[in-house]
């Protein structure tokens, strides 16, 4: 049986189904009681009314009361107001026990976060300790030398992130004092950590230090953001494409730019592609279509979170060119 067959859905599904249900119910047997309560005191009142009627003394030998709109706008006045009370009474419950659930899934997320990310911290640091042992054995000016210093820097970039997860499950506020970063050797390096895929793709990376501005900004961050966005260029550049990543500064601003020489972004708008697994369509149909992945969201996450900004500064046939741009840090 396939998943869509399934009668009761995901787990998660039958669990929001019976939460969402149970909201339901509650809210519904709360307005019940709301409604008949109100009708209550409305009709004791009147009846008190009825029963006590203030008649002038002309009238007091009259054999029937009455009511006036006086009566009926002061009933209406005490009903309302009980209303709104009770309104706002059943709307603080449901959402108390609506929200209930959100929280009980927030703490789990966080726990397992937290867990997996102490858990991988032990394999990385013996991954690296045997990366160590290894380059004993290898001259570093050797192809093999070189090819273990590349892995023990993917090594400590992944030791990075898990780091980062660890510090955002923990909820700790990043750094405002970090070091400043220079740009330039975060974007050679992840030029030279893409030029054997680029080299296998039949596209050329070339690096430019147009500048060598400096940010405050964790550089294992930056560098996954400058690496999504070469990725990103890689995987959209045909054969015998170029990809240029430069560094430079514009006034008080650090920049790194990458450019390719791809087809370009169509079909949607600019500012949309830095959302979670935007779709474009190509030209030939909707059927065919160039995804973003979460790359990009993450991209102007790392920007955003160190005061800068991620765009498009240039997109057509002759290709597209992103820019990070950060506030730039004295030396």
């Amino acid at each position: 049986m396939t998943k869509e067959t399934v009668p009761g859905g995901t787990p998660d599904q039958s669990t929001l189904r019976s939460a969402s249900l149970k909201v339901a119910v509650r809210i519904s047997a709360a307005c019940a009681v709301m409604v008949v309560c109100l009708l209550a005191v409305a009709a004791v009142y009147l009846m008190n009314k009825l029963a006590h009627p203030e008649l002038p003394p002309a009238a007091a030998a009259g054999t029937y009361a009455y009511l006036d709109s006086r009566d009926l706008l002061e009933a209406m006045i005490i009903a309302g107001v009980a209303g709104i009370a009770l309104a706002g009474l059943v709307g603080w419950l449901s959402a108390r026990s609506a929200i209930r659930p959100l929280g009980e899934a927030l703490a789990l997320q966080r726990r397992f976060v937290q867990d997996a990310s102490h858990e991988l911290r032990t394999p990385l640091a013996i991954l690296d300790t045997r990366i160590q042992l290894a380059q004993r054995d290898a001259a570093p000016d050797s192809q093999p030398g070189r090819n273990l210093a590349r892995i023990r820097e993917d090594a400590a970039t992944l030791t990075g992130i898990v780091n980062e997860l660890l510090l955002a499950a923990t909820a700790a506020a990043p750094d405002p004092g970090a070091e400043p970063v220079e740009l330039a050797d975060v974007a050679a390096s992840v030029a030279e950590s893409l030029q054997q895929l680029a080299s296998a793709n039949g596209v050329r990376l070339d690096f430019a230090a147009l500048g060598r501005p400096q940010a405050r900004i964790e550089q294992n961050a930056l560098r996954r953001a400058v690496l999504a966005l070469a990725d990103n260029a890689l995987a959209h550049t045909p054969p015998g494409g170029r990809i240029t990543i430069s560094t430079g500064a514009e006034q008080d601003r650090a920049v790194i730019t990458v450019a390719d020489t791809g087809t370009g972004i169509s079909g949607v708008e600019q500012d949309r592609i830095f959302e979670r697994f935007v779709r474009t369509p190509n030209a030939d149909g909707a059927r065919s279509q160039r995804s973003f992945g979460i790359g990009l969201s993450l991209v102007r996450e790392i920007a955003m979170a160190a005061g800068g900004t991620v765009e498009v500064a240039r997109t057509g046939a002759e290709g597209t060119v992103m820019k990070i741009v950060l506030p730039a840090a004295g030396r």
